[in-house]
Protein backbone atom coordinates (compact mmCIF):
# COMPACT_ATOMS: atom_id res chain seq x y z
CA UNK A 1 0.00 0.00 0.00
CA UNK A 2 2.21 2.97 -1.23
CA UNK A 3 1.00 6.15 -1.46
CA UNK A 4 1.59 8.20 -4.32
CA UNK A 5 4.29 11.02 -4.06
CA UNK A 6 2.36 14.94 -4.54
CA UNK A 7 3.54 16.91 -7.10
CA UNK A 8 5.87 19.42 -6.28
CA UNK A 9 4.02 22.47 -7.46
CA UNK A 10 5.86 25.45 -7.93
CA UNK A 11 4.60 27.38 -5.30
CA UNK A 12 6.16 24.65 -2.96
CA UNK A 13 9.94 25.14 -4.51
CA UNK A 14 9.13 29.02 -3.64
CA UNK A 15 7.94 28.41 -0.26
CA UNK A 16 10.09 26.09 0.63
CA UNK A 17 13.44 27.93 -0.52
CA UNK A 18 11.61 31.44 1.17
CA UNK A 19 11.43 29.43 4.69
CA UNK A 20 14.99 28.13 3.97
CA UNK A 21 16.26 31.35 3.64
CA UNK A 22 14.49 32.21 6.57
CA UNK A 23 16.18 30.19 8.69
CA UNK A 24 19.38 30.80 7.13
CA UNK A 25 18.76 34.61 8.15
CA UNK A 26 18.11 33.35 11.64
CA UNK A 27 21.53 31.27 12.17
CA UNK A 28 22.93 34.48 11.14
CA UNK A 29 21.48 36.62 13.41
CA UNK A 30 22.72 34.00 16.12
CA UNK A 31 26.03 33.78 15.39
CA UNK A 32 25.95 37.78 15.17
CA UNK A 33 24.11 37.75 18.93
CA UNK A 34 26.86 35.72 19.84
CA UNK A 35 29.63 37.98 18.67
CA UNK A 36 28.06 40.72 20.69
CA UNK A 37 27.73 38.61 23.74
CA UNK A 38 31.69 37.70 23.44
CA UNK A 39 32.57 41.49 23.01
CA UNK A 40 31.05 41.96 26.41
CA UNK A 41 28.53 44.98 25.45
CA UNK A 42 26.07 43.57 27.71
CA UNK A 43 23.03 44.72 30.48
CA UNK A 44 22.74 40.99 31.08
CA UNK A 45 24.98 38.39 29.54
CA UNK A 46 21.90 35.72 30.93
CA UNK A 47 19.62 37.68 28.85
CA UNK A 48 21.60 37.18 25.67
CA UNK A 49 22.26 34.05 26.13
CA UNK A 50 18.53 32.82 26.41
CA UNK A 51 17.51 35.02 23.24
CA UNK A 52 20.87 33.51 21.54
CA UNK A 53 19.16 29.84 22.56
CA UNK A 54 15.63 30.99 21.45
CA UNK A 55 17.11 32.41 18.15
CA UNK A 56 18.77 28.94 17.68
CA UNK A 57 15.51 26.95 18.19
CA UNK A 58 13.41 29.29 15.78
CA UNK A 59 16.10 28.77 13.20
CA UNK A 60 16.09 25.22 13.68
CA UNK A 61 12.37 25.14 13.60
CA UNK A 62 11.77 27.49 10.26
CA UNK A 63 14.29 24.95 8.91
CA UNK A 64 12.31 21.96 9.73
CA UNK A 65 9.25 24.04 8.19
CA UNK A 66 10.92 24.28 4.67
CA UNK A 67 12.00 20.97 4.79
CA UNK A 68 8.72 19.66 5.24
CA UNK A 69 7.09 21.68 3.14
CA UNK A 70 10.10 20.69 0.46
CA UNK A 71 8.82 17.52 1.53
CA UNK A 72 5.12 17.85 0.93
CA UNK A 73 4.04 17.61 4.59
CA UNK A 74 1.11 19.52 6.18
CA UNK A 75 2.36 20.64 9.24
CA UNK A 76 5.49 22.30 7.46
CA UNK A 77 2.88 24.12 5.52
CA UNK A 78 0.81 25.30 8.84
CA UNK A 79 4.15 26.22 10.48
CA UNK A 80 5.13 28.25 8.01
CA UNK A 81 2.35 30.29 7.67
CA UNK A 82 1.76 30.98 11.90
CA UNK A 83 5.66 31.81 11.13
CA UNK A 84 4.98 34.59 8.73
CA UNK A 85 1.90 35.73 10.91
CA UNK A 86 4.25 36.15 13.81
CA UNK A 87 6.85 38.24 11.39
CA UNK A 88 3.86 40.43 10.26
CA UNK A 89 3.28 40.89 14.11
CA UNK A 90 6.14 41.66 14.46
CA UNK A 91 6.50 44.53 11.61
CA UNK A 92 3.42 46.02 12.78
CA UNK A 93 5.20 46.58 16.32
CA UNK A 94 8.12 47.75 14.91
CA UNK A 95 6.46 51.27 13.81
CA UNK A 96 4.21 51.44 16.84
CA UNK A 97 6.12 53.72 19.30
CA UNK A 98 8.45 57.15 19.25
CA UNK A 99 11.10 54.70 17.58
CA UNK A 100 9.24 52.96 15.19
CA UNK A 101 10.31 52.72 11.70
CA UNK A 102 8.50 51.85 8.11
CA UNK A 103 11.34 50.46 6.89
CA UNK A 104 12.19 48.19 9.01
CA UNK A 105 8.68 46.87 9.11
CA UNK A 106 8.64 47.03 5.29
CA UNK A 107 11.86 44.51 5.58
CA UNK A 108 9.92 42.31 7.71
CA UNK A 109 6.99 42.43 6.11
CA UNK A 110 7.33 42.47 2.47
CA UNK A 111 8.66 38.63 2.58
CA UNK A 112 6.51 37.48 4.82
CA UNK A 113 3.82 37.76 2.34
CA UNK A 114 5.40 36.70 -0.27
CA UNK A 115 6.43 33.60 2.01
CA UNK A 116 2.83 33.47 3.26
CA UNK A 117 1.42 33.79 -0.27
CA UNK A 118 3.80 31.23 -1.59
CA UNK A 119 2.73 28.60 1.23
CA UNK A 120 -1.14 29.22 0.74
CA UNK A 121 -0.40 28.16 -3.24
CA UNK A 122 1.49 24.90 -1.66
CA UNK A 123 -1.45 24.05 0.11
CA UNK A 124 -3.45 24.29 -3.06
CA UNK A 125 -1.53 22.26 -4.83
CA UNK A 126 -1.23 19.52 -2.52
CA UNK A 127 -2.63 16.05 -2.95
CA UNK A 128 -2.03 16.22 -6.85
CA UNK A 129 -0.53 13.28 -7.31
CA UNK A 130 2.68 13.61 -10.11
CA UNK A 131 1.52 12.77 -13.72
CA UNK A 132 3.69 10.27 -15.38
CA UNK A 133 4.88 11.75 -18.23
Amino acid sequence: MSAEPAARTPATRVASVLLALEALVLVILTGWQIVEIVAGELTSVTTSIALVVLTLIAAVGVGAFAFAVWAGASWGRSGGIVTQVLIVAIAIGSVQGGAGHWGIALALAAPAVVTFVALIGSARGAGRPVSED
